[in-house]
């Protein structure tokens, strides 16, 4: 045997060996997912909710020994997989076909709501980039914005922590907000592009967005979803500023910092482009989200693995009064920017 063949044989092996490890806790990741699947569908609350609840149920298995190393690269790896996936999508076409006064909107209130929070966070006595977390969970695109701007961000000893206390309440408030929501747009009796502009731009998960929308017309759910889509889109800079902080912070342990667009953002823009020139056969396009919701949905699971319960119900009050102080304030400013760009 030749010494490439020789390389070759041992990268099988140590490639069937890291399978091997990765395999029980990815497994119980993967039938933890869909156990929170089913329940959503059948109980109509968000799946990232049952997910974390889940994965936190089954927190034990983070210090098996057999199933730690899975758990692990699901968080990390899979996670970043399925931010990756969220590029399918948006398309350029989306964004133009509303016109320049939804995109004008949506960098404003994404602009506004992340630097307020940022600045109300510090003065509750949090640090700044707890602020970032949720207010990038609230501008953008909720639980997907959360777990990409997480993996962003400077590592902390909180911020796991941080991260699933962010999930669980982008997620119930997003719920609420699709049910009360398009009562506010009846009472201010919008029209149906209005509201469609409104709940796509204050609504925080893009499954809770579309059921809001096409709950009260066609029109109002096909703009209501291309506004999200725009906030979507918004991900890719933020993350970008969040790679910025990360640098500035210092290097890593390796000695390395951390690249200033990280693979899973240049997958993002590489996959958004592509679906821009409208190759992409519809059947793929779907096929792609579904991989991306189903690698969040499980990355979610084994995030929860990782954490107790116990230990969220120690973040007091303050986290969820800025939480509920966000979602209040970006409606308000919605509002005042539909009045002045429509």
């Amino acid at each position: 045997m030749n010494s490439s063949s020789q390389i070759n044989f041992s990268s099988q092996i140590g490639l069937r060996q890291r399978v091997v490890e990765l395999a029980p806790g990815f497994a119980i990741s993967l039938v933890a997912a869909t156990a929170a699947s089913f329940l959503s569908e059948h109980y109509g609350a968000p799946v990232m909710l049952f997910a974390l609840l889940l994965g936190m149920g089954l927190n034990f298995l983070a210090t098996d020994s057999k199933c730690k190393a899975g758990i692990e690269f699901t968080a990390r790896t899979v996670m970043r997989i399925g931010i990756a996936l969220l590029g399918m999508r948006i398309t350029l076409a989306q964004m133009t076909a509303l016109g320049w006064q939804p995109i004008v909107l949506v960098i404003t209130l994404i602009i506004i709501t992340i630097s307020v929070s940022i600045i109300v966070a510090k003065l509750i006595g949090f640090q700044k980039l707890f602020g970032m977390l949720t207010g990038g969970a609230t501008a953008i695109c909720g639980a997907s914005a959360a777990l990409a701007l997480s993996v962003a961000l400077p590592n902390h000893p909180q911020k796991e922590k941080a991260t699933l206390f962010t999930v669980i309440g982008v997620s119930a408030l997003s719920t609420i907000a699709m049910i009360v929501y398009p009562m506010i747009v009846q009472w201010l009796e919008l029209s149906p592009q209005q509201a469609g502009v409104f709940l796509g731009a204050t609504i925080h998960d893009v499954a809770q967005v579309v059921g809001a929308g096409y709950s009260m017309s066609t029109e109002t759910g096909d703009t209501a979803t291309v506004v999200k889509l725009m906030r979507v889109a918004m991900l890719l800079p933020v993350i970008v500023c969040a790679a910025m902080i990360t640098r500035m912070q210092g290097v890593a342990s390796t000695g390395k910092r951390p690249p200033l667009l990280p693979w899973f953002a240049v997958g993002f823009l590489m996959l958004a482009c592509i679906n821009s020139t409208g190759f992409i056969p519809a059947m793929v396009q779907g096929g792609m989200n579904e991989l991306s919701r189903w690698c969040l949905v499980i990355s979610i699971c084994a995030l929860g693995m990782k954490t107790q319960f116990k230990e969220l119900a120690t973040v007091g009050i303050k986290p969820i009064l800025l939480m509920v102080g966000e979602s209040i304030f970006l409606v308000v400013l919605v509002l005042t920017l539909m009045h002045w760009l429509f």
